[in-house]
């Protein structure tokens, strides 16, 4: 049972402290829509999409009517591509218009982002895959929802560098495609090791060929809420901070397990997982780095950083898992640079480098996220930021992802622009020195030792 103090708590944390569900995704298999012929295959994957989502939007503002919980994005993450496209795909052409096919049915449905076009190629590529990632430039050149991820490595495989090397061309060449919206394509492409099969969150969500059918998944986010109650505790011991995060933690995964409950119900879909990261956005005072400063530091960056961001992390866990039973995605601190305002203070005052959020991802539950780096910055380098990414998640066990943006004709020092939830960025500076020649080698970098656990 719910008292009255707690529904005035939620009220507040609502009103007053930016408390939000991020978003409701609805997971859609798409392995019963293979066809060999390419026009059968879009009016199947259309007609698809379109019965399971058609109500998904209304659903949303019914529960933000009725609980008075904003929720914010309605999306839809389906089967990768890759797998639903090989019997008909001839071309990257092929592709992409499959990829116009998803676009035009999210925005019949109202959702925000259809997740899916995407390859799991941590071991190799099928000609299928092969096609998809090179199709990825067009295809996010030619739509305005659609997202696109590719799983490159994991701790059981290792690391496919002919991918790493691939996608690092990929990425400039989506850049380039996407000059005229300040490469803004590269803001719905990602790169991941470990991905996961159930995240709500784009740019990276697909629904893993593990799923049900149809699933409802729901990302929770609490920044703001977190902030303030720690602002209550200011020069309390470690214990109390800790338990502080906690309870706000299970507060706030109670919320979307409400949401995620209830939006199954409606739309008799089963429920799958809450993810409780702690998602920032641009608006003030809805920013991990600002939770990172009040347990203490004057800048996210500062020395002491990596340690309070695992404590944060690890105690957001630990109050998420007991709100909720089925607690999964990514769940833990997302520290993206353009879409919080703190990361973006952070970058100007020199506090943080793109070297320092590297050794951040080693303890949050993501990566190197919403970057943005000069356009002239080579495929290589860019090849090889991923490859360094792709072995902390490998050989962490962990989940960790990729999405830098270089924006052609800006430089250092400059600020980009994207707009809504994906904010503005500071262009920050790379390594200069050239990693060409380990990048050209080819192959595939081999699971660590700690694999083999069968």
């Amino acid at each position: 049972m719910i008292n009255l103090f707690e529904v005035a708590e939620t009220n507040k944390m609502i009103e007053e402290e930016n408390l939000d569900v991020r978003t409701i995704t609805l997971g859609i298999s798409l392995l019963d829509c293979i066809d060999s012929d390419l026009n059968r295959l879009k009016e199947k994957i259309y007609n698809k999409i379109y019965e399971a989502a058609k109500d998904l939007v209304k659903t949303g503002e019914e529960i933000t009517r009725e609980f008075g919980i904003p929720v914010v994005n309605k999306r839809i993450a389906v089967t990768p591509v890759a797998l639903i496209g090989g019997a008909a795909c001839r071309t990257a052409e092929d592709f992409a218009s499959i990829a116009q096919t998803l676009d035009k049915v999210a925005a019949q449905v109202g959702v925000n982002f259809i997740g899916g076009y995407s390859a799991l190629v941590s071991k190799g590529m099928t000609a299928a895959d092969e096609l998809l990632i090179r199709s990825i430039p067009m295809a996010l050149s030619v739509t305005e929802r659609v997202c696109s991820s590719v799983n490159l490595g994991s701790t059981k495989t290792g690391i496919n560098m002919d991918a790493v090397r691939l996608m690092g061309e990929i990425i400039k060449e989506t850049a380039e495609r996407t000059q005229k919206q300040d490469s803004l394509g590269c803001a719905k492409l990602v790169v991941f090791c470990n991905a996961p099969d159930d995240n709500p969150f784009m740019a990276g969500a697909f629904h893993g060929v593990t799923e049900a059918d149809k699933i409802i998944n729901v990302g929770v986010s609490g920044p703001g809420v977190v902030k303030t109650a720690l602002e209550q505790v200011r020069g309390e011991n470690f214990e109390v901070l800790c338990e502080t995060i906690k309870k706000t933690a299970f507060k706030v995964t109670r919320v979307g397990q409400l949401v995620a409950k209830e939006a199954s119900k409606l739309l008799n879909v089963p429920f799958g997982i809450v993810d409780l990261s702690l998602a920032p956005t641009p608006a003030i005072g809805d920013s991990v780095a600002d939770i990172l400063c009040e347990i203490g530091l004057e800048y996210a960056g500062a020395p002491g950083t990596t340690a309070a961001l695992a404590l944060l992390n690890d105690q957001v866990k630990k109050g998420g898992v007991m709100a909720s039973s089925y607690v999964g995605g990514l769940s833990g601190a997302f520290i993206p640079v353009s879409e919080d305002q703190g990361m973006i203070d952070a970058v100007r005052e020199g506090a943080l480098t793109l070297e320092k959020l590297e050794a951040m991802t080693c303890v949050c539950s993501v990566g190197l996220d919403m970057i943005a780096v000069p356009g002239d910055t080579k495929a290589t380098t860019v090849s090889g930021i991923i490859a360094d990414e792709m072995a902390i998640g490998m050989v962490n066990q962990k989940t960790t992802a990729v999405r830098l943006i270089p924006v052609i004709g800006k430089g250092v020092g400059e600020t980009v622009e994207f707009g809504g939830l994906l904010g503005y960025a500071p262009i920050m500076p790379v390594n200069r020195f050239s990693c060409d020649a380990f990048v050209n080698r080819g192959g595939r970098i081999p699971a660590p030792i700690h694999s083999f656990k069968n």
